[in-house]
């Protein structure tokens, strides 16, 4: 699952690399309410573009599904990261303090 906050940098990569260019409205509705699988935000992207996942170019369909997936890793790998470090300065902070 991709983070909110990784959704708008993620449609600009699409934007610039692929000429996905969502309308406003669509753009927003993405970063509101992202889908949570790769799969079903690349079928979003394509449908919000006009075009019709199943009917899309095979090729063009992988490069953006692969630029999907790996922002919805790199936001999960961050998220880790955030809980771990919240978890550790939690663990560290409930520690009385030592003599």
């Amino acid at each position: 699952m991709i983070n909110k906050t990784d959704v708008k940098p993620l449609l600009e990569r699409l934007c610039i690399g692929f000429g996905f260019c969502l309308p406003p409205a669509e753009n927003e509705k993405l970063c509101v309410n992202p889908p949570a699988t790769v799969l079903e935000f690349t079928n979003a992207v394509f449908s919000a573009e006009g075009l019709a996942p199943e009917g899309a170019d095979l090729h063009l369909f992988r490069q953006v599904r692969d630029s999907v997936a790996q922002a919805f890793r790199l936001s999960e790998e961050r998220q880790e990261i955030l809980v771990h470090t919240h978890s550790s300065v939690s663990q560290r902070s409930s520690k009385p303090p030592s003599k």
